[in-house]
């Protein structure tokens, strides 16, 4: 495949590879935002704007907050998907999530707490937390069509890993500037420090805002927009782009969204719920958590872009399921490490974690993005992504939060993790092999 003749709309190779530094460069901006508030929520937004006499209660409504912007999310991607497949494009959108999710960001960190204006702290923070939630939502599916659509011929997989080693990338970024205000001394941090993080957050959104501005639309989207009923003159295109993607590829939505919970719920396991569970129900320090989790986003930058290219050769398929199994075993195995209370075993448990997600989590972008045309591919991957989001990643530091509560241990929460490895790989299991196909005539 790699060597047959390129489609007449593909990119340059040079084009293709400035679009890829492009789309990595602005989701690790955005993924930096999200996995702040994250590492905010789990270490000092309970005391700072959900004060209570029991500490528990506090720390649930805390990341509560965290999965409001997770709701939000399918949101961001059905808007972002009608706008990015019939008014403004690929490129527009990517611009328009940046400005709203880092808007957002920055007005966290300038707002005051509980102790200053009271209950409207909290309902500022949600309301905030659900703007960086539509943000997220509509940046994942443009940035990864962006990579895609541009890709040469063979390469898919590989350059799709681009906006999914955004979140490794804006994780360790995260956490370094927590780990940088950490030290200064409790006080000023619970005071002032934690908002440094978000506040910088200005200086990434002109940074990406240039890079995002400067480069070429989606040649597919561009051919799809200049198919003679697009043009000046030509009846109107009125249909729904979520109306047809749900009505002609429902089975496409529930593929996506099956295959992106399992490695988000995993994923979030390890980057948000251990800085939680790990300092308040185990002995480990904050630093030292942050540490580990940063280690392991690192390794996770190579693990993806590993899997990727091992799925053009071998397939979607075969690296996604091959992933799944393992998952379900690890899954299992994670906390029994992790509750060791040794930071060496952390951080097997975490390195092996991202090593596992990544076989899931590097391909996803191609993989939703062979499932639907180009005349809808936005809104359908961004759907079923988004959806998958909520059932994993946003779910997940809450429920197993009230999964320990419940059970006094973390085994339930390993059991949940597992079931929704074997619901992700089951899905891609009836899936088509999708990397052979000609994103033109899906």
């Amino acid at each position: 495949m790699t060597g047959s003749p390129r489609p007449p709309t593909a990119s340059s190779h040079r084009e293709a590879r400035k679009i890829a530094v492009a789309s990595f460069v602005g989701t690790s901006i955005e993924w930096y935002d999200f996995f702040l508030y994250g590492a905010a929520a789990a270490l000092v937004f309970g005391p700072q704007f959900f004060p209570s006499d029991n500490a528990l209660a506090s720390q649930l409504a805390a990341l509560s907050t965290f999965t409001v912007g997770f709701i939000a999310r399918p949101l961001g991607g059905i808007i972002a998907g009608h706008l990015g497949d019939r008014v403004l494009g690929r490129k527009q959108m990517l611009v328009v999530s940046l400005l709203v999710m880092g808007g957002a960001t920055v007005l966290v960190g300038l707002l005051p707490n509980y102790a200053q204006i009271g209950i409207a702290a909290p309902v500022l923070l949600v309301l905030l937390r659900l703007a960086q939630g539509l943000g997220v939502g509509a940046e994942w599916g443009g940035a990864a069509l962006m990579a895609v659509e541009h890709a040469p011929e063979g390469r898919r997989g590989l350059y799709g890993a681009a906006p999914q080693l955004g979140v490794p990338a804006g994780a360790i970024a995260a956490n370094l500037v927590m780990l940088g205000a950490s030290t200064m001394t409790a006080e000023a941090f619970a005071q002032w420090g934690w908002r440094l993080g978000f506040l910088a957050s200005v200086v990434l959104i002109g940074v990406g805002y240039v890079i995002r501005r400067r480069v070429s639309e989606s040649p597919l989207f561009e051919e799809e927009r200049r198919k003679p009923e697009q043009r000046e003159g030509a009846a109107p295109v009125r249909s729904v782009p979520l109306v047809e993607v749900l009505r002609h590829h429902p089975l496409g939505v529930v593929r996506a969204m099956f295959a992106t919970a399992a490695s988000t719920g995993l994923g979030y396991i390890v980057l948000v719920y251990t800085l939680s569970y790990g300092t308040t129900e185990l002995s480990y320090s904050r630093d030292a958590l942050l540490t580990v989790v940063t280690l392991a986003s690192g390794v996770q930058l190579a693990a993806i872009l590993g899997w990727s290219a091992l799925s053009d050769r071998l397939g979607r398929r075969r690296v996604f399921i091959g992933g799944g199994l393992a998952q379900i075993v690890l899954a299992l195995l994670f906390f029994p490490m992790f509750d060791t209370e040794s930071l060496a075993w952390a951080m097997a448990a975490c390195t092996l974690a991202v090593i596992v997600v990544s076989a899931q989590y590097g391909p996803l972008s191609a993989l939703l993005s062979e499932l639907f045309p180009t005349r809808v591919r936005y809104s359908g991957i961004s759907t079923g992504y988004q959806l998958g989001n909520v059932i994993g990643g946003g779910l997940a530091p809450i429920v197993a939060t009230a999964l320990f509560a419940a059970q006094g241990g973390s085994f339930a929460v390993g059991l949940y993790l597992a079931g929704m490895a074997l619901l992700a790989t089951l899905a891609v299991l009836l899936t088509p092999e999708t990397s052979a196909r000609d994103l033109r005539r899906v």
